[in-house]
């Protein structure tokens, strides 16, 4: 019997954010057809029912990676930091301000005093240790936050209210994972909990609302805490949140949820696609988008497999994918054609578009001069050896199927033949991590281009065996640096080697689409594309 991998492991802890974000959907600045600006004086009460496609099973904010949970347990939990979607820039919450060191490797937080979590224990430095400390055992549903508190060497309390957290290594890329649902602040008794009971039961938070029920599967209802005070700097109410309750409903089928939404039986809905655009724009209804940042969606290639070693093959791969044709054809309206590795919603995004422009004339010389010759099927082969690629793909977005059958149409009329694997949800990470794929698909949703080296240093995980050279020097060095213009130059740099090199094929950039019921207002997007309700009201 094969053995379990440790899925506590940094190796699991990168490829973790591979894998859970591209389940999901999930940006900087929102846009929409129609949606409500917050014209009009916001008032209290109400109740807003929002349908969801899944449930992620749990609803412990820190274990949590798939948007459709994150919606509403993002609101049970108040981070350290948060971050301005449209200049990237953190900003205080729960900490008002905080300390780096010149090697980005140790960061001192000053807390807030006054705030308290539901169960009315007081938020104080121990308490974040408490929090950092038992990420570890979170397991593999944790490894998205064990992934940000990778390389951790200790975390101290200063005084009731400064806690400071040591790195082993320069880690530039924390100050922003402070700002997200994974690092969300949980009171003491709630981390104490086994991960599974923190699951199941949930959690004590102190964000601006509580969990009131879960039934696994159907729905989640949330109520208003009374008396929260102490909201993120970016939010324009001060107060208590304005609704009463959330409710959010579990409703598989993207039609019956449209329909849901038409008929005023719900008042948002997640993930819009393409088929239910128009219907929905007919009506009292705003399609919400933004573009997820992080790597968008495309070909993970295993950069170690014989054809796939040499770069001529994965850049020919590049020029025959039409991106274009597929963001148009099978994704929501207003998807973008990737323009480089990372999104354009991404901070230190750099455009790569014309290394990612649709030439099949040039994938067939590249091809020409790596020696696979055109056979009579068209299938182009290297003496018996046909050139022929796998790719696996899990169904957790309705679009990847159709968006693969394309790419298999596009590869197949420059001599490629493409086989498409569909993998179990659970199989995916298994496959990745023991080698034997050629190409996965996928997308990592993170508003910090750190991504890249969770995705692929060659010092980490390096699930897709990218040899090793000059882009790890780029990726640890923008890890290490506290400079912002340096970063972002060395962040180019590795987006440059990346694209140029084809260790990836860039495809489409992810995009997240709500309807929202006009009557529903200031239903605003985070920097990472999930959902914020504190300023959200009913009139």
């Amino acid at each position: 019997m094969t053995a379990l991998p440790d899925f506590r492991t940094p190796r699991w802890a990168a490829l973790s954010a591979l894998l859970t974000t591209s389940v999901l959907l999930t940006a900087c600045g929102s846009s929409g057809e129609g949606a409500d600006s917050g014209s009009g004086r916001a008032k209290s009460g109400g109740t807003l029912t929002f349908a969801v496609g899944s449930d992620a099973g749990c609803v412990d904010p820190q274990q949590v990676a798939s948007n459709e949970t994150i919606y509403s347990v993002r609101q049970i939990v108040d981070s350290l930091t948060d971050q301005d979607p449209e200049t990237g820039k953190i900003v205080p919450w729960l900490a008002k301000s905080w300390d780096v060191s010149s090697d980005a490797t140790t960061f001192t937080f000053h807390l807030r005093s006054g705030v308290t979590f539901s169960d009315r224990s007081k938020l104080t430095a121990q308490v974040v240790k408490d929090n950092f400390d038992a990420v570890p055992k979170l397991g593999v549903l944790g490894a998205l936050a064990e992934g940000y508190l990778s390389g951790v060497k200790s975390t101290t309390v200063i005084d009731p209210l400064t806690v400071k957290v040591a790195f082993k290594q320069p880690n530039a890329q924390f100050l922003q994972a402070t700002s997200t649902h994974s690092l969300g602040i949980e009171s003491s008794a709630s981390v104490k909990k086994t991960p599974q009971q923190r699951c199941s039961d949930g959690v004590v938070g102190s964000g601006p609302f509580v969990l009131k029920q879960y039934v696994q599967n159907q729905s989640i209802a949330l109520a208003r805490r009374t008396g929260y005070a102490w909201g993120s700097s970016l939010w324009s109410n001060k107060g208590e949140a304005y609704l009463d309750k959330l409710v959010f409903k579990v409703v598989p089928e993207a039609g019956v949820r449209a329909g849901s939404l038409q008929s005023g039986q719900v008042d948002a809905i997640s993930s819009v696609g393409k088929a239910n655009e128009a219907a929905l724009r007919g009506s009292q209804v705003a399609l919400q988008r933004r573009a997820n940042p992080g790597v968008v969606f495309g070909l993970a290639f295993n950069n170690s497999r014989p054809a796939l070693k040499d770069a001529r093959v994965r850049q020919a791969i590049l020029y025959a994918i039409d991106r274009r044709q597929i963001a148009d054809t099978v994704f929501p309206t207003g998807t973008r054609a990737a323009t480089s590795v990372l999104a354009h919603t991404t901070p230190d995004y750099t455009s790569l578009a014309s290394n990612l422009t649709f030439d099949a004339a040039k994938a067939k010389s590249l091809l020409d001069q790596a020696g696979w010759k055109s056979g009579s099927d068209g299938i182009r082969a290297k003496g018996s050896r046909k050139l022929s690629l796998t790719i696996n793909w899990i169904p957790n977005a309705a679009t990847n199927q159709p968006a693969l059958e394309l790419i298999q149409q596009q590869l197949k009329s420059v001599g490629i033949d493409v086989v498409l694997k569909q993998l179990p949800v659970t199989q995916l990470a298994p496959t990745l991590q023991s080698g034997d794929y050629d190409a996965a698909w996928s997308n990592v949703t993170r508003a910090d281009p750190d991504i890249l080296r969770s995705s692929f240093s060659t010092q980490l995980a390096n699930f897709y065996r990218v040899p090793a050279g000059e882009l790890d020097a780029a990726l640890s060095a923008q890890a290490a640096t506290t400079d912002t213009a340096k970063r972002k130059q060395l962040v180019a740099q590795a987006q440059e080697s990346i694209v140029q090199n084809a260790y990836y094929a860039p495809v489409v950039e992810l995009q997240t689409q709500l309807g929202v019921s006009k009557k529903v207002h200031d239903l605003d997007f985070d920097a990472s594309s999930r959902i914020q309700l504190h300023d959200t009201w009913i009139g």
